[in-house]
């Protein structure tokens, strides 16, 4: 597992990181949001021991990254987002090297391991050099990978990839998540919905936001909002006789948006008043806001 406790950087006067705690289990995929400059790779470098902090702790799987970092490294798989690598190796080579540099005993089956788990099978013989933008990509998650570690922490790991590579990246990442503590950073907010089931937001260096995506995509806690489309005209009038049905938007002659306290009760008020004046529901669902919604309401400003 991850633990943060008031986390705390700063450059010259500015705090890039203040006071950030949060903690991350075993089989747990965390999104990790924010604008530009907002302190997510700072943090992640922190939690990996790349950066000391000026304030605060941080523990890997019970292991203390200011005492012992460097066995905090070895239960840590990173992806950095700059992903440095030594472009005139060939992949092999230099997967070998980092299986070395973390003492994998059977190496060159660590090596394989990876490199079909990340689809670079057809790419492995050539210098990282020749490699395009997004299989380098591949060669640094890989690298992340290869010591088949605890925790993983990737900072834009779909960076540079194509649509087809995302998925396949993604996949890859659902599985390892599964018996893996995984803090993920993206800014394709896509990408966080389809992998994470929980997201942090930081935004100047504070975190807005920890919840499960649910949660935050519900809105407002008391209020749920209910999208109704009919297959014909429907006056409002009708709509308004429905309980607990504080505010309709009509979005179309018979399009509508019904906030509510109870959808439960409208729900079946709504099937009641289709029956009494002959209406067909075409489709009837729960209204929730997008990520990107989301992440906006909580960083602008």
């Amino acid at each position: 597992m991850i633990s943060v406790d008031n986390l705390v950087k700063k450059y010259g006067e500015q705090k890039a990181v203040n006071n950030v705690s949060f903690s991350a289990q075993q089989g747990e995929i965390v999104g990790f949001l924010g604008p530009n400059g907002a302190g997510k790779s700072t943090t992640m470098k922190m939690i990996t021991g790349y950066l000391q902090p000026d304030g605060g702790n941080a523990t890997v799987s019970g292991v203390d990254v200011r005492t012992n970092p460097i066995a905090v490294k070895q239960k840590i798989g990173y992806l950095p987002e700059a992903n440095p690598l030594y472009m005139d190796m060939y992949v092999r080579e230099y997967l070998a090297f980092i299986a070395g540099m973390h003492k994998v005993p059977d190496a060159k089956k660590a090596v394989e391991r990876v490199i079909g788990l990340t689809g670079l099978t057809l790419e492995s013989k050539k210098k990282i050099g020749q490699l395009s933008k997004g299989y380098k990509q591949r060669v640094g998650l890989a690298a992340a990978l290869v010591h088949d570690p605890e925790v993983l922490i990737l900072d834009e790991p779909t960076s540079g990839l194509d649509p087809n590579q995302i998925i396949e990246i993604r996949n890859v990442i659902k599985e390892q998540g599964a018996n893996k503590t995984v803090l993920f950073s993206s800014h394709i907010l896509q990408e966080v919905e389809a992998i994470c089931n929980r997201v942090i937001i930081i935004n100047k260096g504070n975190i807005v936001a920890d919840d499960t995506l649910a949660n935050l995509q519900g809105g407002k806690k008391d209020e749920t909002v209910l999208h109704v489309q009919f297959s014909e005209k429907v006056e409002i009038g009708i709509l308004e006789r429905l309980q607990t049905v504080f505010q309709i938007d009509q979005v179309s002659e018979s399009n509508f948006r019904l906030h509510t306290e109870n959808p439960e009760l409208v729900r079946k008020h709504l099937f009641n008043l289709a029956v009494a004046y002959n209406l067909n529901i075409v489709s009837l669902q729960t209204e929730k806001d997008s990520l990107e919604d989301v992440f906006r309401a909580l960083t602008n400003g």
